[in-house]
């Protein structure tokens, strides 16, 4: 599913017009950016989290040249799915 399509649905089930359900979607889309960037985290209970992880420094290989390399710190974003989403799709592991 793709943005319009999400769109659509959202129109479709809460008789928004397709134009609200867009600046509703930008509007989420943004604050949970920004509380990343900040550090913060976004709770949905039921539906999952939205947080910030660091992954170590490694050691790694080109992989053009095969040298070896320094891979460095980076904060990535992560999504966490929540128990009821999780046993919506297919069972909690």
């Amino acid at each position: 599913m793709n943005r319009k399509e999400l769109i659509g649905r959202m129109s479709a089930i809460s008789d928004l017009t397709q134009k609200d359900c867009d600046l509703a979607l930008t509007a989420f889309i943004e604050i949970v950016q920004d509380a990343l960037v900040t550090g913060d985290k976004v709770a949905l209970v039921g539906f999952g989290t939205f947080d910030t992880h660091t992954t170590a420094a490694r050691q790694g290989r080109n992989p053009k040249t095969g040298a070896p390399m320094v891979i460095p710190q980076q904060v990535r974003p992560r999504f966490r799915a929540g128990s009821e989403l999780k046993a919506q799709v297919g069972g909690s592991r």
